[in-house]
């Protein structure tokens, strides 16, 4: 009984350990690169957000820079407005999630519901078939994996991030963190919304774009599609 138990519970768990293993992500399909091996893609996550988003839109205009934009269901629905505006801007909208949770805490069942609402949100909220997928923490499950491969979406990880949730996060670490050795094809994660992470990180990413756009221009790279 109990050994049945875990394998059900490694079933369940196994691809997140995408998270640290590029073997896995490859044997599973799980993308972490940019398509164009000469640009970069820059990623957004957990908004939309009342402030965060048109902070983030407004700088990403200034640079004449396109970006993609996982969702969440639940802030889509507060604000559908503002996902549309993401949309209308030339910006990529993917699923994150409806509600922002560790997907090993849920059942299958309940992973599953989570991204059909998430992307009947988004959908309905942008007039967009999200192409792609991002859970929150970067942690797939077995369940989160299947539903993506039916909904035809390309899982997409990251190659580096800026930490740019902290608290004790500044725009120069930002910076500096998500560029430092910046290669071709890199994948940046970065979040416009504070929704679950320390209040008014929002505004220290928006703050450290123009420096992460002269590094990506210093690597001799552009800012690209995933």
């Amino acid at each position: 009984m109990a050994t049945g138990a875990l394998v059900v519970a490694a079933l369940h768990s196994g691809p997140a350990l995408c998270a640290w293993s590029p073997a896995l992500r490859r044997a599973l399909a799980v993308r972490d690169r940019a398509m164009d091996p000469g640009t970069v893609a820059l990623t957004f996550d957990d908004g939309p957000h009342p402030r965060g988003t048109p902070a983030t839109l407004a700088a990403l205009e200034r640079h004449g820079v396109r970006a993609t934009f996982f969702l969440v269901g639940e802030q889509v629905e507060r604000d559908r407005a503002l996902a549309a505006e993401i949309v209308a801007a030339g910006h990529e909208v993917g699923v994150h999630c409806d509600r922002h949770r560790n997907l090993l805490r849920l059942s299958p069942a309940q992973v599953s519901e989570d991204l059909a609402r998430a992307e009947a949100a988004i959908a309905d909220a942008t007039g967009r078939t999200a192409r792609l997928y991002r859970p929150p923490y970067g942690v797939l499950t077995t369940a989160a994996l299947a539903h993506a491969r039916r909904r035809r979406w390309q899982p997409l990880l990251w190659t580096r991030w800026g930490h740019d949730w902290r608290a004790s996060a500044t725009p120069a670490s930002i910076a500096a963190e998500a560029t430092a050795r910046l290669s071709g094809g890199e994948v940046v994660l970065l979040h416009d919304a504070d929704h679950y992470s320390a209040p008014g990180s929002w505004e220290r990413t928006a703050a450290s774009l123009s420096r992460v756009f002269e590094e990506i221009e210093r690597a001799g790279l552009t800012v690209g599609s995933p």
